[in-house]
């Protein structure tokens, strides 16, 4: 059996797979090429760049699999795959530590104003004064809001920074950890960090919009390492220009790279900013490689 790898795997991933017996091809494709050539395997791995739509799948005839290295399926019509019959796979777990840990590095960033200090430094600068207003984590609130995997992640490590912490998430309605699970609405109201781990899902919009800022407490700190979609930028903006939200950490963003339509929130000074990294540590992908070659022999040996 063939498998196309089309956006790359780490080495440990690709040996697994070529050490079961499966023929792995390991290249990139234009969207008119995969069309042509997805007929000749019987799985694909993708990453984000890769784009799995019903007209791959209609042309996959052979495709016992689809397969996204990460956590989201933006990329892949899931629906489609499933009504015929082809199971999509993922690794919801493998980059959790790794995004979480990228989240409380804003934080800190953000608190002790590293994102503006460390490039003026290097210009020669002694912003010593202008930045002695920082804030310590320490007894501060921090929502979060998506209590999955990384959520849970990010939960962690706060408690070890001595924040309170709550969590709203419509599925989760227990947990063993000292969070207290609160409504959305007083998620809002009561946390001095809001961090997102939540999925964009097209159909339900937007989760942080001039709405749900209108109910942030005033100076609130911002972060999004899930999805860029997720947060309505130009409301986020607004909301940082107003004061309603003190600074704002984003590592993924509406498009992406950016379009200079962006680069007013990119460049505002109350904004540390990183190009969509969150699962981009050399531990992560060697998880994700592993774990989705394993999904991938376990799926097309059964």
């Amino acid at each position: 059996m063939r498998v196309l790898v089309s956006d790359g795997i780490e080495k440990i991933g690709s040996e697994m797979l070529k050490n079961a017996g499966l023929e792995v091809v390991e290249q990139k494709l234009t969207p008119e090429e995969l069309l042509a050539e997805i007929n000749k395997y019987d799985a694909i791995i993708v990453r984000s760049a890769t784009k799995v739509t019903k007209e791959v799948i209609d042309a996959g005839t052979n495709l016992k699999c689809i397969a996204r290295g990460g956590v989201g399926l933006d990329n892949i019509d899931v629906a489609y795959a499933k009504s015929k019959g082809i199971p999509v796979l993922n690794t919801p777990g493998a980059s959790s530590i790794s995004v979480a840990e990228l989240a409380i590095a804003h934080m800190f960033a953000l608190s002790r104003f590293l994102h503006l200090s460390n490039t003026e430094m290097k210009q020669g600068k002694w912003p010593k004064k202008e930045y002695s207003k920082g804030i310590e984590l320490t007894g501060k609130t921090v929502g979060i809001i998506g209590f999955g995997n990384i959520g849970k992640e990010v939960a962690k490590r706060c408690l070890g920074l001595f924040m309170n912490v709550v969590a709203y998430d419509p599925f989760v309605t227990t947990t063993d950890l000292n969070v207290k699970l609160v409504s959305m609405d007083e998620l809002l109201a009561s946390s001095d960090f809001i961090t997102l781990h939540i999925p964009f899902i097209k159909e339900d919009g937007p989760t942080i919009t001039a709405k749900e800022f209108d109910k942030m407490k005033d100076g609130v700190i911002l972060i999004d390492c899930a999805r860029g979609k997720v947060v309505v930028e130009k409301d986020l903006l607004a909301a940082l220009n107003s004061g309603k939200v003190a600074k704002a950490a984003l590592d993924v963003f509406e498009v992406e790279p950016p379009t200079e339509a962006q680069a007013e929130l990119i460049n505002h000074q109350n904004v540390s900013v990183t190009p969509h990294i969150g699962a981009s540590t050399m531990e992560a992908q060697d998880r994700v490689g592993e774990e989705i070659a394993g999904k991938v022999i376990n799926t097309l040996k059964s």
